[in-house]
């Protein structure tokens, strides 16, 4: 795979799934763009992409608010690749999780993908076409305690994977979602003491490291998976493909 002249946004990229993406586009010539909340972390991230041979730079946006998602599509400007990896979740029961947790999965993982969609795919309609990549999850089809808010707002995204490739296909866009299982990120730290019982029902056994889903993002992004548009993939060890 070979990302020579693109230029490529990555949401949530200064750590996990999303630095390691934001490092492979780069090691394969994409000049990327890291975004995330965490400034000094975005400098770390940008500094190591230095040895590349294309531009990378951070720009500060926290994606649960409208106005940072608006400065952060006029700051980019056009792109190439978009992978709406930002996410964001709060674990607790039904009852006991809170009305701004749940606005705030809504805002981070369904309405800042919406904007940065709705401004970037018609531009790369405009410029010959693109590929935008959506991080799911397999709790978005499959039930688990705790997370119902955060299931929700995955399946939305992937309801939106799905209408935004039948939209933006015509126009040259592939639009496409990963849907994870337990991966070896800070993100799972919360999650720490449900591992082993996630593990147990993954047919290969273990937690994914986030150089592999990294490896499936660049895939759907690239010219080798040129016929496939709105394909949402388990990258999760096989967990979907088991009762």
């Amino acid at each position: 795979m070979r990302f020579d002249g693109k230029k490529v946004l990555v949401t949530g990229a200064t750590s996990g799934v999303g630095r390691e993406t934001a490092k492979l586009f780069a090691q394969h010539g994409a000049a990327v763009i890291v975004t995330g909340r965490n400034e000094s972390r975005g400098k770390a991230v940008v500094e190591d992409l230095a040895t590349a041979s294309a531009p990378a730079r951070f720009i500060a946006a926290d994606l649960n608010v409208s106005d940072d998602v608006r400065r952060l599509i006029q700051e980019a400007g056009d792109v190439d690749i978009l992978v709406n990896n930002a996410g964001f979740w709060e674990l607790a029961p039904t009852a006991e999780a809170t009305e701004a947790g749940l606005d705030a999965m809504f805002a981070v993982n369904v309405k800042a993908p919406f904007l940065l969609t709705a401004a970037y795919a018609p531009a790369m309609a405009g410029n010959g076409g693109g590929a935008i990549v959506n991080v799911s999850t397999m709790v978005a089809d499959r039930g688990q305690a705790g997370m119902a808010g955060y299931g929700a707002a995955k399946a939305a995204l992937e309801s939106l994977t799905r209408s935004w490739a039948a939209e933006y296909g015509p126009q040259g866009v592939r639009v496409n979602a990963v849907a994870l299982g337990p991966t070896m990120t800070p993100a799972m730290d919360p999650m720490a003491h449900m591992l082993p019982t996630f593990v147990a029902a993954i047919p290969l056994g273990r937690a994914a490291q986030p150089i592999e889903i990294a490896n499936a993002i660049a895939y759907l992004c690239s010219e080798e998976s040129s016929f496939i548009t709105g394909a949402v993939v388990p990258v999760d060890g096989g967990r979907q493909s088991v009762l």
